[in-house]
């Protein structure tokens, strides 16, 4: 354990005598209730076992959070953090943690969000903000290099997402903003946190965590952007060859030239695209809401920081310029929905964005109102008005109804899980959801690694924590067995770990062994692929120790029965369901892999062995 530890006392100092790190060494730490800002020094040892983002985010989470405590309460905290590549000259590192327990689902809650805004923070100063407690009004928070304040927002309370951005822009000038809309206001459970206009911090409703702090939002600005790194000559070099080997390449160029409307098809040729609520992996009108329709209606591209890939679009539709959607919503407000027209789908999309909620749960939770309807166990009364498949109209309606909580838009503005306890009528069966997650937009059907992948993810369904259809139904791997899917997830699951906590994007294909060079460049410390692997590891672990304390068990780490009793009718998967018994098999492998009990526990010597064993309290 001990390997993996950084030295701080090796890392070379500059000229002058100042100590160059890819630190901002500073914690701000914000009391809501109380009005008090501080600073602190952040805690060597924990940036040494779990570098940043991600890592140092849990961490902090864990230690600070009770067990068992309300996540809309005051004692939930919520902790944005960047990593020691933000704001370097390190491609694709222009991202920020969002860490936090999530109301939802009861477990850590982490996003990664792009834009700017992280490194501006760092810019600022501070490696991460701790926000606390609750603010008798609406509030949000100034930085600007060392002026921190805690400002007045109820004028800005009600005010959708780029409404709100826009007047913080006015009272504030050329400022980094994150805002949430009327959903997070109204403390609905699928709702975002919104940054830099198009950027979000999507699920697990920290939209409502910071509904509950009275918390509108942050504004950033830094005068100098600046970070000095202990040897820039070599990190240059690396950077250089890195952008060479991994960036600029094939395997990545499609972000460049698509972006991830390039999956609908993919997805569709090999049957993990959802349709209705995910009766289906295959969609007919899929040639309608493909990247080709994106390119067709091009209008421009925008990139995060430190970019290259610029793999944002906005497209020109008959309500004007709309931000083109990603695929993930694609997938599930559109062939789940069975929308058929990209315009459509775009307003759709933007509507949900501007009242501040998350298009994957939306959708999710979208499939499942229209399946019960169809199915007869909600009657459009109970609705309020008929809305059936493909009715974009009606799909609009209903999206402005679970963003301001009106009718049954309150009944259900909590997502799939909730809805189903409240509706009840045997409506849990078409609830698509893991710990309370929805699921995301590739049918495990398709790929029966994502089922794995879903059902370990330490936040619920989560697509990014290991996207094991790369390798299996895009890749080499065959995709409908579970053969060398548990060590394929774990892997996946300690890289993604690794890369959240520096943090560098997800399009950025890089191995151990690169992360292994970046971070011994940014250093000027020579770091190996073990002790990265380690890193990874430790922190999945430290993620783990939460939901357990949460009460999270075996019986959790299950997919919906529809995937293992219902096989697709149509299209290239047709016939296939998933195999329950492997699945237990492979669930059986993961955990021996990873070194825990067949109970999902880590054992005392994998938590000795990752350094966890002495300062957690478990």
């Amino acid at each position: 354990m001990n390997e993996t530890f950084i030295n701080f006392s090796q890392l070379r100092t500059a000229p002058g005598g100042s100590m160059a790190s890819v630190y901002a060494e500073k914690i701000l730490r914000i009391n809501l209730r109380e009005k008090s800002i501080k600073t602190e020094a952040p805690r060597r040892d924990w940036l040494a076992l779990y570098l940043g983002g991600r890592g140092l985010g849990i961490r902090y989470v864990y230690e600070e959070v009770p067990p068992g405590a309300n996540a809309l309460g005051p004692e939930n905290k919520v902790v944005i953090a960047t990593g020691p590549l933000t704001g370097t000259i390190a491609p694709l590192s222009g991202r920020f943690a969002v860490v936090s327990k999530s109301p939802k689902t009861g477990t850590i809650n982490d996003n990664y969000v792009g834009g700017s805004f992280g490194p501006e923070l760092k810019y600022a100063g501070y490696d991460a903000v701790i926000i606390e407690d609750v603010a008798e009004k609406p509030v949000y928070i100034y930085i600007s290099d060392g002026n921190v304040e805690i400002r007045d927002a109820s004028h800005l309370w009600g005010m959708k997402v780029r409404e709100a951005m826009e007047e913080l822009r006015k009272e504030n000038g050329n400022v980094k903003t994150m805002v949430i809309g009327p959903a997070g206001e109204k403390l609905s459970l699928i709702s975002s946190v919104h940054v830099d206009e198009y950027f979000v911090a999507a699920r697990g409703g920290i939209g409502a965590v910071f509904g509950s702090k009275k918390l509108k939002g942050i504004v950033v600005r830094a005068e100098e952007r600046k970070i000095e790194l202990p040897n820039p000559g070599r990190f240059r070099e690396t950077i250089s060859r890195l952008m060479k080997e991994s960036v600029l390449t094939e395997a990545n160029i499609w972000a460049k030239t698509d972006g991830t409307p390039i999956i609908v098809d993919l997805s569709n040729n090999v049957g993990a695209l959802p349709h209705l609520n995910f009766r289906e992996g295959y969609y007919e009108y899929a040639k309608f809401i493909n990247t080709d329709v994106v390119k067709q209606k091009f209008h421009s591209r925008f990139a995060c920081h430190s970019c290259p890939l610029a793999c944002k679009r906005k497209i020109n539709t008959r309500r004007g310029v709309i931000k083109a959607p990603e695929y993930e919503t694609i997938g599930m407000m559109g062939s789940n929905l069975a929308l058929k027209d990209m315009d459509d789908l775009a307003y759709a999309a933007e509507v949900a964005d501007n009242l501040g909620l998350d298009t994957i749960s939306l959708g999710n939770l979208l499939a499942f109102i229209l399946e019960l309807k169809e199915r007869g166990i909600i009657s459009k009364e109970e609705i309020g008005f008929d809305v059936d498949w493909g009715d974009a109209d009606g799909i609009v309606k209903l999206i402005e109804m679970i963003g301001y909580r009106r009718g049954f838009g309150d009944l259900v503005a909590d997502g799939v899980m909730r809805a189903a306890e409240r509706i009840g009528r045997g409506s849990e069966r078409y609830a698509m959801h893991i710990k309370g997650s929805e699921i995301p937009a590739y049918d495990p059907r398709g790929s029966w690694g994502m089922a794995l992948a879903y059902a370990t993810s330490d936040r619920g369904a989560c697509h990014l924590r290991a996207w094991t259809i790369a390798s299996e139904a895009f890749g080499n791997m065959p995709p409908h067995t579970y053969e060398g899917k548990a060590k394929l997830t774990k892997d996946l699951q300690d890289l993604n770990s690794v890369k959240w906590s520096l943090i560098i994007c997800d399009f950025w294909a890089l191995g151990f062994q690169e992360i292994a060079d970046l971070l011994s460049a940014a250093m000027d410390k020579e770091f190996t692929v073990p002790q990265v692997q380690e890193i990874g590891e430790r922190i999945w672990n430290l993620a783990k120790m939460f939901n357990l304390r949460e009460g999270f068990t075996r019986k959790h780490d299950y997919p919906p029965d529809r995937f293992f009793d219902e096989p697709h009718t149509k299209g290239p998967t047709a016939g296939i369901k998933l195999d329950r018994e492997g699945y237990e098999k492979a669930l059986d492998e993961y955990y021996e892999l990873r070194g825990w009990d067949r109970e999902g526990r880590p054992k005392r010597e994998t938590l000795e062995r990752l350094g966890l064993s002495k300062d957690l309290k478990i």
